[in-house]
């Protein structure tokens, strides 16, 4: 029985549950608000992680659709897609902004005004490959903050 101890100590101290959630700050977060029967709109912000982490999905109550989306020129066209994942590089500010990488929400449940707060979850997949749900609130605006315009 001594012989599983050690074994089933290694086991806990190993596993993934027991390892540290990457630590993610959003900043500068907002939506931009939309025409009553307008049924998507875009969210923006500065995520940074402490250690390399990558986005792989996000969700919103008021959105039936989120998706990480990148927008791109592709000769004289503009593209936007969905990706799978962002990644997040230790200790670098990724941007989401207009017209780059941005959430887009789909089949709003309402209109967006501004002044309204609009709940956002990120998952967040770690070096460790273990998910973790961070909840942020946007700020519904008109138009991008002055200090972040582009």
């Amino acid at each position: 029985m001594s012989r599983l101890v050690p074994a089933l100590l290694f086991v806990i101290l190993s596993s993934p549950v027991a390892a540290v959630a990457a630590d993610v700050r959003v900043d500068h977060a907002w939506a931009r608000a939309t025409l009553p029967t307008q049924m998507a709109s875009g969210a923006y912000m500065t995520v940074t992680s402490a250690t390399p982490a990558r986005i792989v999905g996000v969700s919103s109550p008021l959105a039936g659709v989120a998706q990480v989306h990148q927008m791109a020129m592709q000769g004289t066209t503009m593209k936007m897609r969905a990706v799978d994942a962002l990644d997040l590089p230790a200790g670098k500010a990724v941007e989401l902004k207009p017209g780059g990488y941005h959430v887009m929400l789909m089949d709003l449940k309402q209109s967006l005004k501004k002044g309204d707060k609009l709940p956002l979850t990120l998952r967040i997949e770690g070096a460790n490959r273990k998910i973790t749900e961070q909840t942020v609130l946007l700020d519904v605006l008109d138009a991008p903050p002055a200090e972040h315009h582009h």
